[in-house]
């Protein structure tokens, strides 16, 4: 069993090309198992966690409504974005600058093999990491990903999650709004949620920059502690 996490910084990267990275890295865990079972093999899976900031990009979960895309191909030209259609869980989402966006590619059977328990510690250590900044998020009922003001008429979603898992290993994950642009939700419905708004750590703040440095910091530790996790220093970046 193997909870040594690298952790990654990839910085400001293509969606495509960090897609197609993540599904590398995907694709070789799942074969040391494979590996392990075929040949009774006994090799470490490997576990990562990206963090990422992409350029302007919508993407919809293979399940999701293209609908809730309310623009065209030229007017996604204008706007500056592109779109993907992925096999993520969930809707349609935004990430771009301003928004952390975070990937851990882990073999659960390294931690538990329970999808549900995954992602309520992903929005544990959102919750957790906001509680930091003085901001009280919560799950709202039936809704994956973090809100303020659940209950009230001021509902707000500060961070999406979309996961997909085959054989126990996981890819995509998390996007936290902390100097986001909120325009680009505009074009949106977010994950095919209408009605409720979309908010950012530093509106919240009211603050006109929040240290994403120093936020990535907090989100590791509280990723490492809840996933009783260790960062491998040899391979990690961040």
């Amino acid at each position: 069993m193997n909870k040594r996490v690298q952790v990654q910084d990839l910085g400001y990267h293509d969606y495509k090309a960090t897609w197609d990275y993540q599904e590398g890295l995907f694709k070789s865990v799942v074969d040391t198992k494979i590996k392990n079972r075929r040949e009774d093999a006994h090799l470490e899976t490997q576990n990562y966690f990206l963090l990422v900031e992409h350029p302007h990009v919508y993407t919809l979960g293979k399940s999701g409504d293209f609908s809730h895309l309310l623009l065209n191909e030229d007017q996604l030209i204008e706007k500056g974005a592109t779109f993907y259609k992925i096999n993520r869980g969930g809707d349609i989402t935004y990430h771009g600058p301003g928004q952390i966006v975070g990937y851990p590619i882990l073999d659960l059977e390294n931690f538990f093999t329970d999808i549900h328990k995954y992602l309520r510690f992903l929005e544990e250590m959102i919750i957790l990491t906001l509680e930091e900044y003085g901001i009280t998020a919560e799950r709202s009922p039936g809704e994956t990903g973090v809100w303020l003001g659940v209950g009230t008429p001021f509902a707000r979603k500060i961070c999406a999650m979309g996961v997909r898992a085959s054989r126990w290993v996981t890819m995509h994950g998390f996007a936290l709004n902390v100097n986001a642009d909120l325009g680009y939700f505009d074009n949106i419905i977010p994950c095919g949620i209408r009605g409720k708004a979309v908010t950012s750590l530093n509106v919240e703040l009211g603050v006109d920059k929040v240290d994403e440095s120093e936020l990535k910091i907090k989100l590791l530790k509280h990723f490492m502690a809840l996933f009783e996790a260790v960062p491998n220093p040899k391979n990690s970046v961040v």
